[in-house]
Formats: C-alpha cells, sequence, structure tokens
C-alpha cells in the first residue's frame, strides 16, 4: 500500500506540471490586455508600457514561465492585479464558506441517499423503489436556484427560521455559522441525494443478484446483515467514486448556489477574476482545482483497496 500511495504521489507531480504550462499558455495566448484593464480606457501607451514592463509581461514566454514556476515553489501564487492582495491571501479568505458546505452537503447526502438506494434496491419493483427513484428523477431535474429560491421563500421570508442571505465565520459564533450554512446545504444536497441514490441503488441491484449473496441468505444471516457486510460493501467502488467526485466538484466552487444565498466562497472569486482577466487569480484557482482533484483521486483509489480486498495495485 505504501508503495502505491508514493507511485501515485510522484505520478501527480508531472500532471500538476502539465496543467501549470497549460494554464500559463491559456491565459497568454488569449485575447485581452491586462495592462489596459489596470489603466483603464483613456490610459496613453506610456502608461501601459510602463504597467507591461513593472509586471513583465514584456519578457519572453519562457521567461515569464520560468519566473512564475519559481514564485509557484516557494508558496507565492502571484498578486491579484485589481485588489493588489497576495492570491494566495484571497483564496484562503474565501476557502471557509465553500469548504463548510461542500462538507456539510456530502456529509448528508451520505447519510440520506445510501440508505435510500440500500432500501430502494432491496425493495425492487415496489412502491418504495418507484418512490425512492421519484424522488431522483425530481432532485435531477429542478434547478438548483430554483430550489434555492423556494427554501428562502419558505424557511426565511414565510417562517423566519433561518437568515436569506450571507455567512458568519465559525470564529464568530457556532449558531450563526449553523443558522447560514442550512439552507445552502439543503439546496446542493437536493441533486447530490438523488445521484448518489441512484448509484447506490444501481449497485446494490447487481451485487443482490451475486452468488454469495444467496449463500449468505441461505446460512440464515439476518437481512440487515447480508445487506450492509456483504452486499453494500462490495457495491462502494462506484458509489464512492461518485461521493469523492460530487466533493471535489463542490470544493471547486458551486457558482450559482454561492450567488443566490451571497455566499463569498472561491467559485464567486473564480467568476470575478474571469470577468476581470485577473491572470494570477486565474492561475491559482485553477491550480487549485487541480490539485484537489489529484488528491480526491488519489483518495478514491486507496478507499477502493480498503472496501474491496479483490482489489490490488
Amino acid at each position: 500500500m505504501l508503495g502505491y500511495l508514493i507511485r501515485r504521489i510522484l505520478a501527480a507531480i508531472p500532471v500538476m506540471g502539465v496543467v501549470a504550462l497549460v494554464v500559463f499558455l491559456l491565459l497568454r495566448l488569449t485575447p485581452g490586455d491586462p495592462a489596459a484593464i489596470l489603466a483603464g480606457d483613456n490610459a496613453s501607451p506610456e502608461q501601459l508600457a510602463r504597467i507591461r514592463a513593472s509586471l513583465g509581461l514584456n519578457e519572453p514566454l519562457y521567461t515569464q514561465f520560468f519566473s512564475w514556476i519559481g514564485k509557484l515553489l516557494h508558496g507565492d501564487l502571484g498578486v491579484s492585479l485589481i485588489s493588489q492582495v497576495p492570491v494566495l491571501q484571497m483564496i484562503s479568505q474565501r476557502i471557509e464558506p465553500t469548504l463548510s458546505v461542500a462538507i456539510a452537503t456530502i456529509v448528508l447526502s451520505i447519510v440520506v441517499a445510501v440508505p435510500l438506494g440500500v432500501i430502494a434496491a432491496w425493495k425492487h419493483g415496489t412502491w418504495i423503489d418507484r418512490f425512492v427513484m421519484g424522488l431522483s428523477v425530481i432532485g435531477f431535474s429542478v434547478p438548483v436556484f430554483v430550489i434555492g429560491y423556494v427554501l428562502i421563500q419558505i424557511f426565511a421570508i414565510d417562517l423566519r427560521w433561518f437568515p436569506v442571505q450571507g455567512f458568519r465565520t465559525m470564529a464568530r459564533g457556532f449558531g450563526p455559522f449553523v443558522e447560514r450554512l442550512v439552507l445552502p446545504t439543503l439546496t446542493l444536497s437536493f441533486i447530490y441525494i438523488a445521484l448518489i441514490a441512484r448509484m447506490t441503488r444501481a449497485a446494490m441491484l447487481d451485487v443482490l443478484g451475486e452468488d454469495y449473496v444467496r449463500t449468505a441468505r441461505a446460512k440464515g444471516i439476518t437481512e440487515s446483515r447480508v445487506l450492509l457486510r456483504h452486499a453494500l460493501r462490495n457495491a462502494a467502488v462506484p458509489v464512492i467514486t461518485v461521493i469523492g467526485t460530487g466533493f471535489a466538484l463542490l470544493i471547486s466552487g458551486v457558482v450559482v448556489t454561492e450567488s443566490v444565498f451571497n455566499l463569498p466562497g472561491i467559485g464567486r472569486l473564480t467568476v470575478d477574476a474571469v470577468l476581470a482577466r485577473d491572470y494570477p487569480v486565474i492561475q491559482g484557482m485553477i491550480l487549485l482545482t487541480s490539485g484537489i482533484y489529484v488528491a480526491v483521486n488519489l483518495l478514491i483509489d486507496v478507499a477502493y483497496t480498503l472496501l474491496d480486498p479483490r482489489i490490488r495495485y
């Protein structure tokens, strides 16, 4: 296992290097001039030339790339062209809302969706199965922003149980932190519960027809133990994949939900940076997202070996 982990970590290094190269070239070769954005519409050519020189944009591309990589290896993601704030500081200020919503959403989705999927597969063809699948279809079909606005109308405006929008850090009180986390979590959980429940049901249906499940039942093992120990564990590989990928997507930033609930997360930070052509922020966010996906894929592969002893690397 240790050797496999080391190989995977070493394999991630060239992947991140290629990502860095592609991101650097993609942003530099697209139309648009950061100097013109900083200087404004009425800037003179001399002012534009001074800004380009200060940003190093007059240097050859390979010089800019190696200079950027050198700073990156020292933990320097650069400084925002618009706000003049270090990119790492901007990300650290925005990561808590996104991370809080992502963790809460995944935990709630797993707690609700996995039992629903197991029960739907166990009661395959009954009204329970059709009910769970109907809920899954609704979860997939209704847009996220519609769910968000409906929850705001009911629980924030009509019942006044929760605040309408905004975010409070945990350092400012656990109660206000949870109050502002409930509605965004419920909004995002609808689609993830639908996805995980459908995947769990499909995987369980495949496993419940296997010989070892029939053998376990023939031995007189209780149905709950058959479902949880024999069936669910062997059906967990595709479910873990969906959960891990979903968590990576949430960490990357769910822009619509952050906009509906006015959450200052990294999703909105990325959109603002793209619209402003803020190169350092865009590069930092893409590298962060790529690193998250690499780390999540590594954890998923490790989970495979723990859940299914037949898998060996």
